[in-house]
This record gives C-alpha cells, sequence and structure tokens, in this order.
C-alpha cells in the first residue's frame, strides 16, 4: 500500500456527488484537502491503496457502518456554548413570555453537532420556566458527534460563553468530571434527548411538534434544492405560530414562502 494515497479529480466528483446524496452537503471544489485529509487514515486502516478503491467499498452495499464513518468525518461540527447570543435573547424576551399558557415547550435543535447549542437551550429553559415542564430534543447525521453529545463532558475551555450563574448551577467540575473537564448536571441532560436524524430525508413524524426549531449554521453546506427541502421537511414538525431560527449566515429567502419573518433570521408558521 502506498504511504500518501493521491485523489483524482474524477474520484473527488464521486465523493462529492456520494456526500450529496447522503447528507445533502454541497462540498465545494476548494474541500479537497479537507477531504484527503480527513479520509486518508480510513485508507490506512483499511489497507487500501487508492481513494477509488474506497469509493468502491462504500458504495458496495457491503460497509454501512464505514459509510456512516465516512459521513461523520466529512461533516462539519464547529460549534460552541450560547453561539450568536441574539437568538437566545429572542428566545427568553420574546417567545417564552408570550407562549400560551399549558403544555410542554418542546425545543428541537436540528443540527446539534456535539450538544452545546441543546444543552444551552435548556439551561436557559431551566432559568425561566422552573416551575413548566419543557423538553430539548437534539439531531444530527453525524453519530460520533451525538455520542459526544450525550455524555456533555466538556474541555473547560469550551465553558466560554456560559453564563456564570449557569456554570454554577448546571455544570459540574472536579471528580464528577475529571480534570480539565465540566460535565453537564444530570437534572438537565435528563431533559435532552439525542437521535440521528437525516434532515434531507422525510422526517419521522414520532419525533413529535415544536414551538421552536434551531436549524442554524448548517444550509450554508447545501445548494438552493436541499435547502428547499430541508424546511419542507421541518414545517411538518414546528407547531403552528411556532418559531424557525436559521443561522446570521443565512436567509429563507427563495427557499420557502411558508414562513413570515419577524427579524432577520427568525421566520414564524402561521397560526
Amino acid at each position: 500500500m502506498i504511504e500518501q494515497a493521491i485523489i483524482s479529480d474524477q474520484e473527488f466528483l464521486l465523493f462529492q456527488r456520494l456526500i450529496h446524496k447522503l447528507a445533502g452537503i454541497n462540498l465545494a471544489d476548494s474541500k479537497k484537502v479537507l477531504l484527503v485529509g480527513r479520509l486518508q487514515r480510513r485508507l490506512r486502516e483499511r489497507q487500501l491503496d487508492s481513494f477509488g478503491q474506497y469509493y468502491r467499498q462504500l458504495t458496495s452495499g457491503q460497509h454501512p457502518d464505514e459509510v456512516q464513518t465516512m459521513i461523520d468525518l466529512l461533516t462539519t461540527n464547529e460549534t460552541y456554548f450560547f453561539r450568536e447570543s441574539r437568538h437566545f435573547d429572542f428566545l427568553r424576551d420574546e417567545i417564552l413570555p408570550t407562549r400560551r399558557l399549558g403544555g410542554n415547550v418542546r425545543i428541537w435543535s436540528a443540527a446539534s453537532s456535539s450538544g452545546e447549542e441543546a444543552y444551552s437551550i435548556a439551561m436557559l429553559l431551566a432559568e425561566r420556566l422552573p416551575h413548566t415542564p419543557w423538553e430539548v430534543f437534539g439531531s444530527d447525521i453525524s453519530t460520533q458527534v451525538l455520542a459526544r453529545a450525550r455524555a456533555g463532558l466538556y474541555p473547560l475551555q469550551r465553558n466560554e460563553g456560559i453564563p456564570e450563574a449557569c456554570m454554577r448551577k448546571y455544570c459540574l467540575q472536579g471528580a464528577a468530571a475529571g480534570p480539565g473537564n465540566f460535565l453537564i448536571a444530570p437534572k438537565i441532560r435528563q431533559q435532552v434527548r439525542f437521535a440521528q436524524v437525516n434532515l434531507t430525508q422525510v422526517i419521522d413524524p414520532g419525533i413529535g411538534s415544536f414551538e421552536v426549531i434551531f436549524l442554524r449554521n448548517v444550509m450554508i453546506y447545501f445548494d438552493g434544492e436541499t435547502k428547499r427541502k430541508v424546511v419542507a421537511n421541518l414545517l411538518p414538525r414546528l407547531l403552528p405560530g411556532g418559531y424557525l431560527l436559521v443561522g446570521h449566515s443565512e436567509s429563507l429567502h427563495g427557499i420557502s414562502d411558508r414562513l413570515a419573518q419577524v427579524r432577520p433570521t427568525i421566520y414564524r408558521k402561521p397560526e
């Protein structure tokens, strides 16, 4: 086996089409170096000489676990606690005070990555709704990041953005977390559920309905057709009058006319 496999333009095109088919991700031509860097180790571990051989394994139908591994490696998972704080301010100041009384509050972090967004929502709900039942659902296509999310264990340097009061009340340090880490407290983790969801496919109604869906910083990786499909898949799961939030560099302009813009990046489903 060669030490460092080189990917041809044709092989890279095959991987672009494959990741688009599987996850809806539009992998730009400029990402060739990233793809090689992230998949090179898989070639070595599977004792393959070329990306062409690896592609044939992936598409043979005989290695579903390896297909998931490839998806895990190629999906971007940068996130942090209370990212784009204006959305959390809007949830706290505008959505929660005006919601109708009664029933559980259910919020979906639809591209939750390693869990920081879902746990940020959960901390806010714990603070603002101490006497109201609530649940946060977090989903991602990557099983690798979902495992980290369920563990709720993070390096201490990742706590930037967490309000000091929330850090004291909802995050454990010391023996419970181990040196240099903090652990999301059980009283928060037990109200946050994670599951694998592919947003480009029809979504199981069994996940229920939600008052708010966070769909942030994921559509930038999709082409227009995939964006329209994703939003159409989410809309049946959003309650009438519910809110859909997208990332600050994203917009639903030309993507869906079934939601009204409340503010830039904040949309509402008609009641």
